[in-house]
């Protein structure tokens, strides 16, 4: 009996040891090297291109200075808390988006899966962005800048002159969007003749593919791709560069501006707080939803890069510093902005407001311009489109990641059987998004961009941004403050308690209510509006998005025994083990072995 006894201990040893090796035979999740790497990585994703071409146009828009107060207010009750719940989520769970999700709220596994498209979406055309900076960086090499002159084929005779004569509007120069009158399409952007877009008259006529930008989109994803087809370690390395680079030449381009004629009345116009504004439902709305855009809660992104933390990573302090460095990023941007607007105003005897504009049009017609008048302009326009890239590149890196995340997660043992190696997958991924970049350099694809555009990042996001939330607050604050205690060794402040249970969701569901009732179509400058069948293929572009939440949740309920009451507690009860298990020795294997 004794050796009965003991032979079956042995056999139990062994059986336990042989599962360990196997479990540590198969590859381990990826770390990032250092902290730092982390937190540049994440700072690089949550500062985009929105910070340098959307706030400071809707901070002046929504009451200048007065516009700081809603910002901040949503910034304190939704970003940073909601910030801090993803990275918790994904650094306790240490899976992407879409299986760690389905374990802290199985009833809302589709959001997971909604987060993963939405990104995806999303960087198949914001890689057309870094396409067109790619385009200027190299033009910007030339001898003399191309939009500086108006001495050029793309420019039409008679609406074009390289300068303003008084306060003449009828009259544009070689690349000054926005100060005229008549619609023409004589510039250097947007010209139907030679150069970047040779745009078309809407989106019904789609033209041929720009082969300058074709080789050049081709350009823009090898980088992404050879940028992460290491993972976090690669990732980890450049974004030293990246993520830091841009800073260097924001504060370069900040100490020059303010040094130039008229800079004063571009800021005091950028910080000139109307009060009234604050009475403003939109302006609230706007507030909440640069938030959202700007940190990139609800993409999936910042959960799939916590993923790669180490248990115990202190992510609250890294909260902050994301949080807080994006936030002031977007305010001296706003100063850079501002101040080159306001000499452009002043040497062309304009109103500031007659040049004040966002999007695309300001990074790539305003501020083109602007150097073309500044001194030292060929050192000036290079280094202004490498900060672009570089701040295009990290966000790119974070959407691409989740994709791939997801995919490893997922489907690791079969796609790894057909491409053997994880650089293929992302070579499969970066691939397919290059398919579907490709409408957007055709001379039509500034429409088809706008279209994407508004109901990706506004429509999907908002709606995105209200489920995602709510997906966590419903395992239960105790269950997250649980995780938290396990990683931190402390549980979360009554402040993110109330936050996440009561203050984020109540206040993005008033952001979701007020955008659909003050919904508008989707429209191109102030003159196109597109017609029924693209609005229709907007919506269906949202829809393949948000779909998977309501099939999810469906699915869940369907597959659940009991009744329909016991579905639904079942479906809200977290599948993650809560209890972490150290790697030390337990107890019980301590007493195995010496029974042995």
């Amino acid at each position: 009996r004794a050796r009965a006894l003991f032979d079956s201990i042995l056999n139990s040893l062994v059986t336990m040891r042989l599962a360990k090796d196997d479990q540590q035979s198969a590859e381990p999740r990826e770390t990032w090297g250092r902290r730092l790497e982390f937190v540049l990585a994440s700072i690089g994703y949550a500062v985009g291109l929105g910070n340098v071409w959307r706030f400071p146009y809707l901070c002046y828009r929504s009451g200048g200075g007065a516009f700081l107060i809603p910002y901040l207010i949503m910034l304190f009750l939704c970003g940073i808390p909601l910030l801090f719940m993803e990275f918790t989520v994904g650094q306790y769970t240490r899976l992407g988006p879409v299986h760690s999700l389905a374990k802290i709220c199985p009833l809302f596994k589709g959001v997971g899966l909604a987060t993963v498209v939405i990104s995806y979406v999303l960087c198949t055309y914001y890689n057309v962005l870094m396409t067109w900076a790619l385009y200027y960086l190299l033009h910007s090499f030339s001898p003399s800048l191309p939009w500086q002159s108006c001495n050029n084929t793309w420019n039409a005779v008679g609406n074009c002159s390289t300068g303003f004569p008084g306060n003449a509007t009828h009259l544009k120069s070689a690349n000054l969007l926005c100060c005229v009158i008549v619609l023409c399409k004589c510039f250097f952007f947007y010209s139907s003749s030679h150069k970047v877009l040779e745009m078309t008259t809407g989106i019904e006529h789609a033209g041929g593919i720009r082969w300058e930008l074709f080789g050049l989109l081709v350009l823009a994803w090898a980088i992404v791709y050879f940028c992460i087809f290491k993972g976090v370690k690669s990732t980890g390395k450049v974004v030293y560069f990246t993520a830091t680079f841009p800073y260097f030449i924001l504060f370069a381009l900040l100490i020059n501006n303010v040094q130039l004629p008229g800079a004063k009345d571009g800021i005091l116009f950028f910080l000139m707080p109307n009060w009234s504004k604050l009475l403003e439902v939109q302006v609230w709305v706007n507030a909440a939803a640069q938030i959202f855009n700007s940190i990139g809660i609800s993409f999936g992104s910042m959960i799939s890069m916590a993923s790669y933390n180490k248990f115990n990573n202190n992510i609250l302090r890294d909260t902050y510093i994301v949080s807080l460095a994006n936030s002031a990023t977007s305010i001296v941007a706003g100063f850079v902005i501002f101040s080159a607007i306001g000499y452009m105003a002043h040497i062309h005897n304009l109103p500031v407001d007659d040049i004040a504009t966002d999007g695309p049009g300001l990074v790539f017609v305003v501020y083109p311009e602007v150097f073309s008048t500044m001194p030292v302009s060929q050192l000036w326009a290079p280094l202004f489109f490498i900060m672009l890239l570089c701040l295009g590149l990290d966000s790119q890196f974070a959407m691409v990641e989740v994709a791939v995340t997801f995919i490893v997660d997922g489907f690791g043992k079969k796609v790894l059987g057909v491409f053997k190696r994880k650089e293929l997958i992302v070579l499969a991924v970066c691939s397919v998004g290059f398919l579907l970049g490709i409408p957007h350099i055709t001379s039509g694809g500034i429409y088809v961009f706008q279209l994407m555009d508004h109901y990706t990042a506004v429509v999907s996001l908002i709606y995105e941004g209200f489920i995602s939330p709510r997906s966590c607050s419903l395992a239960g604050v105790r269950r997250l403050s649980v995780m938290l205690e396990k990683m931190l060794g402390k549980k979360p402040n009554l402040f993110f308690r109330v936050c996440w249970q009561f203050l984020s969701p109540m206040l993005v569901l008033v952001i979701l209510i007020s955008s659909i009732v003050q919904y508008t179509p989707a429209r191109y400058g102030k003159f196109y509006t597109y017609p029924l069948w693209a609005e229709v293929v907007g919506w269906f572009i949202s829809l393949v998005s948000i779909i998977w939440i309501p099939l999810g949740a469906l699915h869940e309920l369907w597959t659940t025994e009991g009744s329909l009451l016991q579905r639904l507690k079942k479906s809200i009860t977290p599948t993650v083990d809560l209890e972490f298990v150290s790697e030390k020795p337990s107890g019980e294997s301590i007493a195995l072995f010496a029974a042995a």
